[in-house]
């Protein structure tokens, strides 16, 4: 959505889209705050995970997920959900409960339990024969480290398994799998990624802003990321297309940019004078 023409703006692919995918984090909205959210994001927002088990006890869950499907904005349930229900033996149940919502998006995640990773290939390859698949990569515990070799089998064998994105754990806090526990981008992990594996097939979880500035900066507007806010989805827009200072001259000439820096110094020198 635009309200008026301004040049040097990215091109934002439409809806539905496969790239430059905004995922907001519902930890439990009211039906009427879900509302709201729509009116003034809806444009904006692809995807809506029930955060970890919070689907559990949501007020009017049916009617929230039947809100977001009429809005073209598809949501699912956490992948904590999943594990609680993988770890008691209820996998089918978890599948017949995805028909019960009607939901065409799932969540496929082992960040608080261990699977067997040709276990969960095969899980994610059973449930992708019936809904979109989105399998999360990554541990929430900052003390087990994954080697970027290993990120990269996971992540390369759950997209051949079915997976529509990977997403690349970094919990709401922003400070396991790919961040540091500064919450700053663990920089050499990523590199190594992204070397072996599309950017687009990554969903890449970054709540906090100097996170999406650093993934903007890196890939673009159209970068796909997660676990934002309900209040953080216009900012986030704002970063992608050059309308906040972190990525104001991302997309403007390069003359442009020079020009007006250039400006900038000499404005700062003048006052130092």
């Amino acid at each position: 959505m635009k309200n008026f023409e301004l040049p040097y703006i990215p091109e934002r692919p439409e809806k539905p889209r496969q790239k430059g995918l905004t995922m907001m984090m519902d930890k439990g909205l009211s039906l009427q705050q879900t509302e709201d959210f729509i009116e003034a994001n809806g444009g904006l927002t692809d995807v809506v995970k029930f955060g970890f088990g919070t689907a559990f006890v949501t007020n009017q869950l049916k009617e929230k997920i039947q809100l977001y499907k009429k809005h073209n904005i598809r949501p699912y349930f956490g992948g904590t959900l999943f594990e609680a229900f993988y770890a008691r033996g209820m996998f089918e149940d978890y599948l017949k409960l995805i028909d019960q919502y009607d939901l065409d998006l799932a969540e496929i995640s082992d960040g608080s339990i261990i699977i067997p990773h040709d276990e969960k290939c095969e899980l994610i390859h059973q449930m992708s024969k019936k809904t979109t698949v989105l399998s999360e990569v990554g541990s929430k515990d900052s003390g087990i480290i994954i080697s970027p070799n290993k990120w990269i089998r996971m992540m390369s064998s759950e997209l051949e398994a079915g997976s529509w994105k990977v997403i690349a754990e970094g919990r709401e806090s922003g400070n396991v799998g790919v961040f540091r526990p500064n919450g700053t981008a663990h920089t050499f992990l990523i590199n190594k990624i992204i070397a072996k594996i599309d950017p687009n097939d990554i969903l890449w979880e970054a709540p906090k802003k100097n996170q999406q500035v650093w993934f903007i900066k890196l890939f673009g507007a159209n970068v796909n990321l997660g676990n934002i806010a309900p209040n953080e989805v216009i900012p986030l827009e704002c970063l992608r297309i050059g309308l906040r200072g972190d990525t104001f001259f991302e997309n403007l000439p390069e003359d442009f940019a020079e020009r007006l820096k250039q400006v900038e110094s000499d404005e700062e020198i003048d006052e130092e004078e």
